[in-house]
């Protein structure tokens, strides 16, 4: 199997600044995005989260469900308690025959603070590395043992977020953790995508694509905005129209024959960035990038 070109519903509606498309029916997002050429759509907060009802709403559509977010506090929490926390998205997911959940931890982060710099975002305790890398082995584990694999998503805002914490956690992790790579977070955070592929591309287990406006971005550091302020002031955008480096990150991922998804997952306000548009758009440069590459 060849990858797969997915979309997050944060091109039509957000879930961090739930204002932002808040009048968009989940109708259009599905309708719109399967217009677009998409084939999958991760989860947001107008899905409903009963198997037996997004269901049928996907298979109108034709549509398969991708993954959804997962807010771990594995930092704070038992392994016990992160399962029991877990099984109602776990078995959303594995009913509707997602492979992967796109985890992230969350504990102390700001990212969806308007009123916080996302510069002043909380470290990893650096003491507790090799505990929190047994601890999500572990949750991983089980999660394989219910059909799904864990996805961790470095996350703006969050203890996980730059090239140096990302190399921490995978190599404390076992294998068990797969890793989510978004270039877009990672060009936030400073890092450079491409050289991340290479370095774990073994572990790499799904993929989010967006891309970055490099002015904005300077502008956004410069001003020390929040993470909100930033989606606001359009420092994302879908693949092929910013200063990603896309065709190298996939060359990394061709080379270990990534099968997964690609998911254009690119945050902006949809009274400015108009959805429809812009996801054509990111459909026609990732499936660009994605064949050129040899993926597709």
């Amino acid at each position: 199997m060849t990858v797969q070109l997915g979309i997050n519903p944060l091109t039509w509606t957000n879930d961090d600044l739930p204002s932002l498309g808040a009048e968009t029916p989940l109708e259009t997002c599905l309708s719109e995005g399967k217009q677009a050429g998409f084939v999958g759509f991760e989860l947001g907060n107008k899905f409903p989260r009963k198997s037996e009802v997004l269901g049928p709403i996907l298979a109108e559509h034709n549509l398969k469900l991708v993954s959804g977010w997962y807010s771990g506090e594995l930092l704070t929490r038992s392994v016990e308690e992160e399962i029991e926390a877990a099984q109602s998205h776990l078995t959303l997911l594995r009913d509707l025959g997602a492979k992967v959940m796109v985890f992230a931890e969350v504990t102390d982060c700001i990212h969806g603070d308007q009123s916080k710099p996302v510069h002043l975002r909380p470290r990893f305790p650096a003491d507790q590395w090799q505990e929190y890398g047994r601890k999500l082995t572990e949750f991983a584990r089980y999660t394989q043992q219910q059909g799904i694999q864990v996805a961790y998503h470095h996350h703006m805002g969050t203890v996980i977020e730059s090239a140096e914490d990302i190399d921490n956690l995978m190599k404390h992790t076992g294998p068990e953790v797969g890793l989510l790579l978004d270039a877009g977070h990672l060009t936030y955070a400073g890092a450079d995508p491409a050289a991340v592929a290479r370095q774990w591309a073994s572990r790499i287990n799904h993929v989010h694509c967006k891309d970055v406006r490099k002015d904005v971005l300077q502008d956004v550091r410069n001003r020390k905005t929040s993470f909100l302020d930033a989606v606001l002031s359009g420092v994302f955008t879908v693949p092929g129209d910013g200063c990603v480096d896309f065709p190298s990150v996939f060359h990394s991922l061709k080379n270990q024959n990534y099968k997964g998804w690609l998911v254009v997952e690119a945050e902006q306000d949809p009274a400015i960035a108009h959805p429809l548009t812009y996801a054509t758009l990111g459909y026609n440069n990732l499936h660009q990038f994605a064949r050129n590459a040899g993926l597709l």
